[in-house]
This record gives C-alpha cells, structure tokens and sequence, in this order.
C-alpha cells in the first residue's frame, strides 16, 4: 500500500530531486519512488509534474523575493546599496545552494517546455533590484545587464569556482575563496559603475 503524502512533503522531495536531477531528469515516477508512494498518489495531492515544478519555483523565488525586499528597503541609495545588494545576493546563494541548483538547471534548457519560467520568477526581481542600481549607473551602461553580470559571475563562481593561481580550483566553500570574490565583485561593480 502507498504511504499517504501531503502536498508540502511532495514539493520539498521534488524541490531536491529537480535541483539534483533537473526537471527533465526528474519523472513523477521518480519522485513517488523517493516518497514510498504511487505516481498517483503524487498527482492527487500536488498536481502533475509541471505544476509541482512551478510551485518550486514558486518557492525558490518566494525566498530570494524576500531576501530582495529586504535588503532593497534597508538600503541607501547610491554605491553603499549596490554592494549591500550584491552581499547579499551572493549570501543568499551561499545559504541556498538547492535554489541555484534549480537555476543552474533552467540555463541549460531545462524545462525548456515551460517557456515563461525567467518571465515569471526572475524578471520581477530585476525590476525590484533595478531602482537601486539607476541612480549610479553611467548613462552609456544598462542596469539590467550590470544585474546580469552580477548574477552570472555569483553563480558561475558558486558553480564551477575560481582557479587558484598556483594550482587547482578554488571553491565556494572555502572561505577564503568567497571572501576573494567578493572582493573581485566589488571591484567590478564599481568599475562597470564609474562613468567614462
């Protein structure tokens, strides 16, 4: 006999499985052998797999959203909100490696069959960023792409590290990588931020 599973409990095993396995490497199948229950015990609680992604995604981006907010109203505007930003954008990641996981997946044509997904859960934490980021921006740089550099380098740093320069990779948890980084962010923001 299956075991009775509650919708909360389906969503946190396949929040594991597609941020370990992606979207497409995950079946319902998968995620009912990982409960001890049937595929449609899954699918009566918590919907198909589409659905039970987008509510992950959901959450993902429930929780970087009030990360955003947070530090977004505590900053000052300027420079000072802009390295408070980054901070804590790369703590956030840091703090939540299945999140990043999740996107790591998505920017290899995961779940390409969900065109919406950026659009849905990315774009309005740009738009919530962005307001910080305009009032020292120079006027030949887009805000939004300097967003994009950030999070490009935050999650290819927490994915792949940095190459040390004697010999080996330096990763994310090692301490002294990430304060190296953070160093090498701070530096590029300002950079990207000081006008020509």
């Amino acid at each position: 006999m299956a075991n009775a599973v509650s919708r909360q409990q389906v969503i946190e095993v396949a929040g594991r499985l597609f941020g370990e396995v992606g979207y497409d490497g995950t079946s319902l199948r998968l995620i009912a052998d990982a409960m001890g229950t049937t595929p449609a015990a899954i699918v009566e609680v918590a919907g198909d797999k589409r659905a039970i992604y987008l509510k992950v995604m959901d959450r993902a981006a429930e929780a970087e959203r009030a990360m955003l907010e947070s530090v977004v109203s505590q900053a000052e505007p300027g420079l000072d909100a802009v390295h408070q930003i980054v901070d804590t954008y790369l703590d956030f990641y840091l703090e939540h490696p299945r999140n990043r996981a999740l996107w790591a997946h998505r920017w290899v044509d995961d779940a390409a069959d969900i065109p919406d997904v950026e659009d849905r859960y990315a774009r309005p934490l740009l738009h919530l960023a962005a307001p910080k980021f305009r009032g020292v921006v120079p006027p030949d740089v887009d805000p939004y792409f300097v967003l994009g550099t950030i999070i490009w380098c935050v999650h290819g740093f927490l994915g792949s590290g940095i190459l040390d320069r004697a010999q080996g990779v330096r990763r994310a948890d090692d301490p002294k990588a990430v304060a190296s980084f953070r160093r090498h962010l701070h530096i590029l923001v300002d950079r990207l931020l000081t006008p020509p």
